[in-house]
């Protein structure tokens, strides 16, 4: 072997609003709690998780492109204010 160490890949995932590719850890994972969205800032929830960068714009766009819903596989809108209470922190 050389004398190189060999660094670990960072996991990359999608912000639901942007689109954009970020590591995983620079974006807020989203979990469905019944029929609410709640930010999982350890990622320790489970189910099915979304992500999107923990900030205000970001989160406008994907609601506004109805996101959300589409990405957690939820049957019907989801409630974000407990989710916006949490960016605006």
């Amino acid at each position: 072997m050389s004398g190189r160490t060999r660094a670990r890949a960072c996991p990359e995932r999608t912000c639901v609003g942007c689109r954009q590719r970020a590591a995983k850890t620079e974006l807020l994972r989203i979990v469905a709690v019944g029929d609410e969205c709640v930010p999982d800032p350890r990622g320790t929830l489970p189910g099915r998780g979304a992500y999107v960068h923990p900030a205000q714009v970001c989160l406008d766009q994907a609601v506004r492109r109805r996101a959300l819903p589409r990405a957690l596989r939820a049957p019907g809108p989801l409630d974000v204010k407990a989710l916006r209470r949490y960016v605006e922190q």
